[in-house]
């Protein structure tokens, strides 16, 4: 991926931390899967967006390998909204001319969900206007450990030696191959921390961090966030202005 210098143009890859999805529940009073049904909604509205702000890339945290650790009811319903929406999107996500991919070790889902959402990612291929990146039992020191242990098999049967690894080798070895790295990382939700998230490709992210809980975050104020983005003086470790 190329990088440039100095004033930027607008964000070609974004990248979101879906926060406050259970503290947005809670304000009103309802169970925790009401407030993630409402951030499936909001997802919904902000991918809708995405073509017309000339953003090519989207990659959302939608289950970290730490998620695990929630109440067995939540995890439940997390998985029943993925089974659901990977099965009711298909059609609006074809016309829209978006391509879903999935990062993160699927293997751990139980087997019918696994399966719908391989069936997703192969009824959007082709989709050339959004590449929509979901990011599912997913962590960033997982995805490096990973590449890692890949890049030491290689070398544990001769194919390259030690000197030989590389930033580029590494990179190549990472679940985000297909992507460039994130232009622009926006969390909602008011924590200021990136969660284990994309930790390697974020390394020159701009970060944008909002207090608006995930559930009443609007593509109005999604639209702002990319539009300020310009401002911004991207220069990778260069010398300022």
């Amino acid at each position: 991926m190329s990088e440039s210098h100095g004033q930027s143009s607008g964000p070609r890859h974004v990248a979101l931390i879906m926060d406050g999805n259970g503290r947005w529940a809670a304000k009103k009073q309802l169970p925790r899967l009401h407030g993630h049904h409402a951030g499936a909604e909001t997802l919904r509205d902000i991918v809708r967006a995405c073509p017309d702000l000339d953003i090519r890339f989207l990659t959302v945290f939608a289950f970290s390998t730490e998620n695990w650790r929630r109440t067995p009811e939540e995890v439940g319903g997390l998985m029943t909204l993925m089974r659901l929406y990977s099965e009711s999107e298909v059609k609006q996500l074809r016309e829209n001319g978006v391509q879903v991919r999935f990062i993160g070790d699927l293997t751990k889902l139980e087997r019918g969900l696994a399966k719908k959402l391989e069936n997703l990612a192969i009824k959007t291929k082709g989709g050339d206007r959004l590449q929509l990146t979901v990011a599912v039992n997913y962590g960033g020191r997982a995805e490096i450990t990973h590449a890692f242990q890949r890049l030491a098999s290689r070398i544990a049967n001769g194919e390259l030696t030690p000197e030989e690894v590389c930033e580029s080798c590494l990179r190549d070895n990472l679940m985000t191959t297909h992507l460039p790295d994130p232009d622009l990382i926006v969390r909602t939700g008011g924590d200021i921390r990136v969660s284990n998230f994309l930790l390697w490709q974020s390394a020159y992210s701009e970060l944008e961090f909002v207090d608006t809980l995930w559930p009443d975050f609007t593509p109005h104020q999604f639209q702002s966030i990319v539009n300020r983005y310009p401002e911004r003086s991207r220069r990778f470790g260069a010398n300022g202005d």
